[in-house]
């Protein structure tokens, strides 16, 4: 069992043969028949034992007292078996909360240990099944906790809650509606894995597939950002420092269509009056006083 040294102790299996235990007990159903055996404490005998305890700090009245409840941790346990996790394990987390409620039980107070028990026994238990009945945590808060361990005992069936059912719900836990339907949608959903463990053809729309984006990568997300501004910022800005015979070749050769089929030289010294190498002087001007203004903006 998980627990301190000290737990340890306090049912060790030399002491819990002593009290009622006999016979290997290697499985689950020979560990309840066991428990099942063990002689119950009258309201006496707990109160002199906690007693002992709580005054001397005596582990062996400690170890009585755990033992003689573990048939409560084992019925307890027995109600949380619809979550699909092992009966073994929700019997030992419930187990480290009775010992955690042993140590802590006050024979003063005039309640019993059963009683005193339960609130321990099954905080553990439920520790344990937020932890491991998914690998996301399905709830966090204290509301979603108290609907997590609600929400199925009050559905009827597999299908939606109604309007109507939400709203009572929410009003019976004094938590929100939208708390309701979000912890409804958490339990209705599944783990599903992110890489598809088969090479089937079904399998190719695992959500690796659909997830993974290199547009989103850091430095890409840069890069774009940083284009962009050159695409509109910056070439407006260079654009704009030239003289508009300048631009106007500038804008014909290069900008004129998508495809870059821009007019030709000899179309421009058409237009202009001047021979196609004047143009193409006057282009090669004009792009490099455009590079040193778009230098800014890179």
């Amino acid at each position: 069992m998980k627990a301190t040294s000290a737990s340890t102790a306090m049912i060790s299996p030399s002491n819990m043969m002593s009290l009622g235990f006999s016979g290997a007990l290697g499985n689950i159903d020979a560990y309840i028949s066991a428990v099942n055996r063990l002689p119950m404490l009258t309201h006496e005998e707990e109160i002199s034992l906690a007693k002992r305890l709580r005054d001397d700090n005596d582990l062996g009245a400690a170890q009585k007292l755990v033992l003689s409840h573990l048939r409560l941790v084992v019925s307890i346990a027995r109600g949380y078996l619809g979550y699909g996790l092992p009966h073994a394990d929700l019997i030992q987390e419930g187990n480290i909360g009775l010992m955690k409620a042993v140590k802590r039980f006050d024979p003063d107070q005039g309640v019993r240990l059963v009683s005193y028990s339960m609130h321990w026994i099954k905080a553990e238990m439920h520790e344990y099944i937020l932890k491991n009945w998914r690998l996301v945590k399905v709830a966090t808060t204290k509301a979603q906790r108290k609907l997590f361990f609600n929400l199925r005992s009050h559905k009827t069936g597999l299908d939606s809650m109604t309007p109507d059912q939400v709203e009572a719900l929410a009003k019976t836990l004094n938590v929100k509606r939208e708390e309701v339907i979000e912890m409804e949608t958490r339990l209705s959903g599944r783990d599903i894995a992110l890489e598809a463990p088969t090479d089937d053809e079904d399998d190719k729309f695992a959500p690796i597939a659909y997830l993974s984006s290199d547009l989103q990568e850091p430095t890409k997300v840069l890069e774009s950002q940083r284009h962009d501004r050159l695409q509109t910022e910056g070439l407006s800005s260079a654009l704009g420092k030239l003289d508009p015979r300048s631009r106007r070749i500038v804008e014909a050769r290069w900008l004129a269509n998508d495809d870059g089929s821009g007019a030709t030289l000899h179309e421009l010294a058409d237009e202009f009056g001047v021979s196609a190498e004047r143009i193409r002087q006057i282009e090669a001007v004009a792009l490099k006083k455009m590079k040193g203004s778009l230098a800014a903006f890179a």
